[in-house]
């Protein structure tokens, strides 16, 4: 797999009415145009931290605008557009991520307008739905929101499911790891049980990125804290997961996320570092046409010092659009035009 062009932009320049922002979604609408939402305030966590967006046309980016707020920290949006052209936003809110409840907005008008927001799941805390990453359709026509839970003690994935349009949610159980304390010269390859390390918890698994390879085989890689990205994999539509093992490529303890392309080419964007917490530089999209068993094709997003992080990815054709972090100060674009050759 080769990018045969590639285009950059930032969807916004120093004037910006937040100081902070980070954890972007994109979608793609009809005509070339392209929505994108994210959070931004302070800080991350900070009160005044509410959910942007900003749409593309020919005319370039519109100015950010405000999607949704509240007295309390907003997170991690996510866009899905179903069949109908209807946009459902979904987002987290609270204080503190064990108490997140997920909130659901809808828009009928590409988003110019949206309905007053509601809890995807009625006094649900810990957060339902898609944590960080895009929802799949699978060819059944279920929906499959990728999501975990991240409480002091341990992080878990699992995946929420829902037959009827999004209109109710059935979630698996977790994604299965093994936890075991790892011997003095052990590779690490396993998930390790929670402990102090540096001051940080080693804790399991979260965010994943969904895709389907054929109907019924559903598919996840996951964000860890254990130096390297892992799978899981259904064969039931997704609602049972393999035990979780790893892929082998560098993970820093940060997001990931995935797009599979018409002809079941991946592609992954990823920072390839390893380390709890290690850097957020550079950041990479790599391929694989062999339903994620082997990786190359590397393409350079940023490589400077700083923070590139959290990306959203998703493909139309043969193309790629890709929108992450910018030193938490702005939202970066990238437009791939890729081709099997090479």
């Amino acid at each position: 797999m080769r990018v045969e062009s590639a285009s950059k932009e930032y969807i916004f320049e120093d004037e910006r009415p937040f100081q902070s922002c980070h954890a972007s979604t994109i979608i793609a609408l009809d005509r070339g145009r392209l929505l994108t939402a994210w959070f931004g305030g302070t800080k991350e966590g900070a009160h005044d931290v509410d959910i942007w967006g900003a749409l593309r046309t020919e005319d370039g980016w519109s100015e950010p605008a405000r999607l949704a707020g509240a007295d309390v920290p907003l997170w991690n949006p996510v866009l899905d557009r179903d069949e109908r052209g209807i946009l459902t936003l979904y987002y987290k809110s609270g204080v503190k991520i064990p108490s997140w409840r997920t909130m659901v907005t809808t828009s009928s008008d590409d988003g110019t307008t949206w309905s007053a927001p509601r809890e995807l799941i009625e006094g649900d805390e810990g957060g339902r739905g898609p944590v960080k990453n895009k929802l799949i359709r699978l060819r059944d026509g279920t929906m499959a929101a990728p999501a975990s839970l991240e409480t002091k003690e341990r992080w878990d994935a699992f995946v929420d499911l829902s037959a009827d349009g999004g209109a109710s949610w059935n979630r698996t159980g977790f994604v299965p790891l093994r936890r075991v304390p790892k011997q003095e010269g052990e590779a690490a390859t396993d998930i390790r049980p929670a402990e102090e390390a540096d001051g940080v918890m080693n804790k399991g698994v979260i965010q994943p990125t969904l895709w389907e390879s054929e109907p019924g085989r559903v598919h996840m890689l996951l964000r860890t804290t254990e130096d390297t990205i892992f799978r899981s994999d259904s064969a039931d539509g997704g609602r049972s997961w393999c035990q979780a093992y790893s892929i082998g490529l560098p993970n820093n303890n940060s997001g990931i996320d995935l797009a599979q392309m018409n002809d079941g080419t991946l592609a992954l964007v990823y920072n390839p570092v390893s380390g709890r917490w290690g850097p957020r530089t550079p950041l990479v999209v790599r391929f694989s046409s062999d339903n994620g068993m082997s990786w190359g094709g590397e393409f350079v997003l940023e490589k400077e010092p700083g923070e590139y992080s959290y990306p959203a990815i998703v493909a139309g054709g043969e193309t790629l659009h890709i929108t992450y972090t910018w030193n938490r100060e702005r939202i970066a674009y990238w437009k791939l035009t890729v081709s099997g050759n090479g």
